[in-house]
């Protein structure tokens, strides 16, 4: 669209506080009730699916090339198959059976042990790579040699290039139009804030589902408290030059392991901190490591499958688009709208309109703008 950087963060703060307002006034509420069941039920698999496909995709058991999509080849006596590729999902695969294993054992940590037990795997194979004379081994400890350094250079040029710039130059928008800034400003704090909340939403309510953290209702404990600390996190992360700052998916994977309170989040933001300024360190954990423990996770969230009636129709079909798009189309929200849109549609045109409330229509003609407007 033309936008610079500081115009980009203008609007990541005005999607944050239409969300405020949206949480504030209680609307978020009614937008929470207006999501059909049979899209709800299914959240916490749709998302399961998603943070599957990408622990699948970041440790190469799932390779994406061009379009296409494949399954890892272990053949390391083909040419086209690389030692270190084949070595990140073999290490994924096995670190998540590993992980079922302890689980099946009861052993208290089953994530946190399968996930170092897979690290140390990895730069074992890592060492009989270089033994064997791997370029692509040897450059992981390259790599790790050179990557230690002064973390406050990145901490300056962050000041420098980051902070505040929306107030310094957010407001210039060059040669738009008026006419066009006012569609652009629209379209664009419209998508930003659908698919804030909506991820928002789609994510509170998968984890809490896991952590038994449901009211009688269904719905999650104290969400509006977390709809509340997520808007204003992204109205704080646009000012500090971020964009949306939101619910983590990844975090499932806490709350799978038993970390359910408020402590939990404390000492993951203190772990995160910290890494910061040790990032070298914090980078040694591989990729296929953490992946084998969202593969976990992922069947973790696979439970709630069983809630939809699959042999009605009305119902089959907005579960499975709400699983199926979140997966393939990588994005939670997408799930989310287009489970609601079919589900208002089906229902409409087989007699039962009367069983979707304005809420719901309303849900759904917003995603529908967002689709034709924004994508």
């Amino acid at each position: 669209m033309g936008l610079s950087y500081a115009n980009s963060m203008l609007f990541v703060l005005l999607g944050g506080v239409i969300f405020v307002l949206l949480t504030a006034t209680g609307l978020r509420k009614k937008i929470l009730e207006g999501i059909p069941r049979e899209v709800k039920v299914t959240v916490p698999v749709g998302i399961g699916m998603f943070i599957a496909f990408i622990g699948f995709n970041n440790a190469g058991v799932v390779t994406l090339h061009e379009g296409s999509i494949g399954f890892a080849s272990f053949n390391i006596l083909n040419k086209n198959v690389t030692y270190l590729g084949a070595m990140g999902a073999l290490v994924a695969l096995l670190g998540a059976i590993a992980i079922a294993v302890l689980a099946k054992r009861g052993v208290k940590g089953c994530i946190l042990w399968g996930m170092l037990g897979s690290a140390a795997l990895y730069y074992i194979l890592i060492a009989l790579g270089c033994a064997w004379n791997s370029a692509g081994c040897r450059e992981v400890f390259t790599g790790i040699a050179s990557g230690f350094e002064d973390p406050f250079k990145a901490f300056g040029a962050w000041g420098r290039e980051s902070v505040g710039q929306l107030f310094v130059k957010g407001f210039d928008f060059g040669g738009i139009g008026a006419g066009q800034l006012v569609v652009v400003i629209i379209t664009t704090s419209l998508s930003l804030c659908m698919l804030n909340m909506f991820d928002t939403l789609g994510t509170l309510y998968g984890a809490c589902s896991k952590g038994g953290l449901l009211d009688k209702e269904g719905n999650p404990l104290r969400a509006n408290q977390c709809m509340l600390a997520d808007a204003l996190g992204t109205c704080a992360g646009a000012v500090f030059g971020a964009t949306t700052v939101t619910t983590y998916v990844e975090s499932s994977s806490g709350v799978a392991a038993g970390g359910r309170t408020g402590f939990t989040a404390l000492v993951t933001a203190l772990c995160f901190t910290v890494a910061m300024f040790l990032s070298p360190i914090a980078k040694l954990v591989p990729t296929a490591a953490t992946s084998a423990a969202l593969i976990w996770v992922g069947v973790l969230m696979m439970s709630s499958v069983k809630d939809v009636d699959w042999s009605d129709p009305a119902a089959a079909l907005p579960a499975f688009l709400t699983i199926a798009v979140m997966a393939f189309g990588y994005s939670i929200s997408y799930g989310i709208g287009i489970g609601i849109i079919s589900c208002a549609l089906v229902k409409l045109f087989t007699g039962k309109v009367k069983e979707v409330s304005i809420v719901t229509w309303v849900i759904a003609i917003l995603f529908l703008a967002m689709f034709i407007l924004t994508n």
